[in-house]
């Protein structure tokens, strides 16, 4: 793969990370979440024009 593609490729998971940190932070105040409290969490990346379909599961834990 070449520079360009790399650079889009960090850019746009640069991206992801950044936001989807900033909506679970935003949910969790919302929710008035306490420490041990913990919310499971599903992301499912598609790509068009390619057969990607890949889904990551985790567990988030609230904090005081």
């Amino acid at each position: 793969m070449d520079d360009s593609f790399n650079m889009s490729m960090r850019k746009f998971l640069k991206q992801v990370g950044v936001t989807s940190q900033q909506a679970i932070e935003e949910g969790l105040r919302a929710k008035g979440a306490k420490a041990g409290d913990t919310y499971e969490a599903t992301v499912r990346l598609t790509v068009d024009g390619l057969d990607v379909d890949h889904v990551v599961t985790g567990t988030i834990k609230g904090d005081a």
